[in-house]
């Protein structure tokens, strides 16, 4: 039955008010992130930086792949000496990423070389160089020599060549990544030839990563 009588809403309290303030805030938030989040993939990655080999200047190593490796993955061995422990460099100038443990880390150790197998990249770094533009290093024989978040020059070392994780021999497994895509590497402005693992392939390269860095 109808009274006559206007209904009266009961004002929201001063809590209820800050809760819908707030929840009006980080909605806000949440799409401004969003939106910058969509604007930094759409944007085109920029100029190849002059990437070099992650060894020593002057060192010849055997880059190379084989059937079931992955398209762009390298592998790389050094032509003369021993391959336990060899530093291994930046490419160029970044950022780390990441740096700790990829999958699992296995037994294979110099004093155990035909130990048990790990899982994935064992000990690894990620590089970013800006630009969308990132390197990778797995298969350290031991922790990584930086951190995340640190900044490394060009040549500067960032661990020693291993075999950890799913590893068959110690090397360092490579890539360059391209708006998060592999793509072919170049080292000192070249291809480096490989590209993909329908086919086993190497190819010997002298590192010039001796300490400058340029970008075109």
């Amino acid at each position: 039955m109808t009274t006559g009588q206007p209904t009266r809403h009961r004002p929201r309290s001063r809590a209820t008010r800050i809760l819908l303030i707030l929840a009006a805030v980080v909605s806000a938030v949440a799409v401004l992130a969003v939106a910058v989040v969509a604007v930094l993939l759409l944007r085109p990655p920029g100029p190849r930086p002059i990437f070099q080999m992650p060894v020593a200047c002057g060192e010849t190593w055997q880059l190379g792949t084989y059937p079931g490796h992955d398209d762009f993955d390298v592998d790389l061995f050094p032509t003369e000496g021993e391959s336990w422990g060899r530093p291994v460099l930046a490419s160029y100038a970044g950022r780390v990423t990441v740096a700790g443990i990829n999958g699992s880390l296995g037994g294979r150790t110099p004093e155990d070389p035909d130990g048990p197998r790990g899982r994935g990249g064992g000990y690894w770094v990620k590089i970013d160089h800006g630009g969308k533009w990132e390197t990778q290093y797995l298969h350290l024989l031991e922790p990584p020599l930086v951190r995340v978040g640190q900044r490394v020059e060009q040549g500067e070392q960032i661990g020693r060549v291993g075999s950890t994780g799913n590893s068959g021999a110690p090397h360092l497994h490579y890539e360059q990544r391209q708006g998060w895509q592999k793509v072919e590497a170049y080292f000192d402005g070249e291809p480096s030839g490989i590209t993909h693992d329908d086919t086993e392939y190497t190819v010997n390269r002298t590192s010039n990563n001796c300490g400058t860095e340029t970008s075109r």
